[in-house]
């Protein structure tokens, strides 16, 4: 077996490596050197159809890996910041809703999250306003059943991002670095209501005046 040969091995060698991966960026790299074998296979036994094949297949490549490190990136900016999901505007579907609202109660099945775009929304069990830029709903898809734990109704007319649970545990599937974020961003609002329901039990001081 010559050097040339060896080249065509490696680039097989790589692509079943990468077909084997269950995380996308790692899979999207090694896609890349496969295919750069590959190709420098190609051009040395003068195989314009083996060349052609993976020279098309770069470019999906490298636009995906692009793609993943951009959402890895947003998704530790908005955990390490103020919580937004700005990022995830692509995977929902925006919907109206009208003062008196109700978008789900204690107890009932979840089945997504929401990020308000306008209006005002409240949390009456922690006396929490959601308003715009915050997150609401994302409990659920870590909750015992999927159950839903407060409620949520609107108090002012406003929009907000519908995103399916199915979307957001594709996302955590797929990218390690994804759910480790996500786990950030539930954390703090885990913190978020624990510190709302301290504070809701927190006994007047003498006088009746709010510290």
């Amino acid at each position: 077996m010559d050097w040339v040969e060896g080249i065509g091995y490696l680039g097989t060698a790589l692509t079943i490596s990468a077909s084997a991966m269950s995380t996308m960026i790692p899979l999207r790299i090694i896609s890349l050197v496969a295919s750069a074998a590959v190709i420098t296979y190609g051009v040395m036994i003068g195989s314009l159809p083996v060349v052609l094949t993976e020279a098309i297949q770069i470019p999906f490549n490298a636009f995906r890996l692009w793609q993943m490190v951009r959402l890895v990136r947003d998704v530790e900016i908005a955990a390490d910041g103020d919580l937004s999901l700005d990022w995830l505007k692509p995977y929902g579907t925006e919907r109206r809703f009208t003062e008196g609202a109700s978008l789900f109660a204690k107890g009932e099945a979840a089945a997504a999250m929401y990020y308000v775009v306008s209006g005002c929304f409240r949390i009456p069990e922690y006396g929490i306003d959601v308003r715009a830029g915050g997150i609401v709903g994302e409990l659920g898809l870590l909750s015992p059943g999927n159950r839903r734990t407060a409620s949520l109704v609107c108090t002012e007319d406003g929009r907000a991002l519908e995103v399916p649970y199915s979307a957001v545990k594709q996302l955590y599937y797929q990218n390690p670095e994804f759910g480790f974020s996500f786990l950030k961003l539930t954390s703090e609002r885990l913190f978020q209501s624990a510190a709302a329901s301290a504070a809701a039990a927190r006994p007047l001081p003498a006088g009746g005046e709010v510290l």
